[in-house]
């Protein structure tokens, strides 16, 4: 008989096999705007679903949902600043993020010196920066989500992901946000216009789906924390002066 707690083989042997087959990622469309989204849908069981535990399937929601909502960011950044996308001489908004969210690259281009994470945000938030500060923005919003899951948007049972980087990659949204809001040019004006009040009405999607994607990178923290008994660092820092987490 096999132990309770743990995997027979045939269930590791399975999940190598998917785990072989797994490695284009897949990423999502861009997440409905705030109380747009629809509730859960169910949908029909697949074979990768025998290597998989409740967990993985939590995380890969969660994964889903982070991303879904650096593609939403990045089209609400593309239509208050229309002239970024022009700046790759892309035909429309939707090319411009589909070209970011085009799984053959993985976040890295070479425009933006394959850079990822952090230092792409950084680079798009630089004020010399001369190329398109949105796609740069999105693209290190987005690699950080998935670097922070390990450049995976599928799990398995032999899949175990870091509660740290998971942590950092929340902390690092609320710095990027922070950023994003704050950082202007020698004229005092926003590098790019995402909370700037309308008349007398603020804009305040950008906050809350930033928001939505801290909220969902601590559960998920919180969640592989206790799966792998490890103790996450807590980093208390101020925003205006933090600098990004490790990945």
């Amino acid at each position: 008989m096999t132990r309770r707690g743990s995997r027979a083989p045939w269930a590791l042997a399975l999940c190598a096999a998917l785990c072989a087959c797994a490695a284009t990622q897949t990423f999502p469309p861009a997440a409905p705007s705030t109380g747009k989204r629809p509730p859960p849908m169910e949908r029909d069981f697949r074979p990768s679903d025998l290597a998989k535990g409740d967990i993985d399937l939590v995380a890969e929601a969660h994964a889903q949902e982070c991303l879904a909502s650096v593609r939403l960011l990045m089209e609400k950044l593309y239509r208050r600043n229309p002239r970024e996308w022009r700046k790759g001489n892309y035909a429309s908004i939707d090319a411009a993020v589909a070209r970011a969210f085009d799984a053959r690259f993985e976040f890295r281009f070479a425009e933006l010196h394959n850079v990822r994470a952090a230092d792409a945000i950084m680079l798009s938030l630089h004020p010399d920066y001369a190329g398109d500060r949105v796609f740069a923005f999105g693209v290190g919003l987005a690699s950080m989500v998935f670097l922070s899951y390990d450049g995976k948007t599928e799990f398995y049972l032999t899949d175990a992901l870091d509660p740290q980087k998971l942590y950092n990659s929340a902390r690092n949204v609320e710095i990027a946000a922070w950023k994003l809001a704050n950082s202007r040019d020698a004229h005092g004006q926003p590098l790019l216009l995402s909370n700037e009040a309308a008349g007398d009405v603020r804009n305040l999607s950008f906050e809350r789906e930033f928001g939505k994607m801290i909220a969902y990178q601590d559960v998920m923290a919180d969640i592989a924390a206790q799966r792998t008994n490890r103790v996450i660092r807590r980093v208390v820092q101020t925003v205006a002066t933090a600098a990004f987490l490790p990945i």
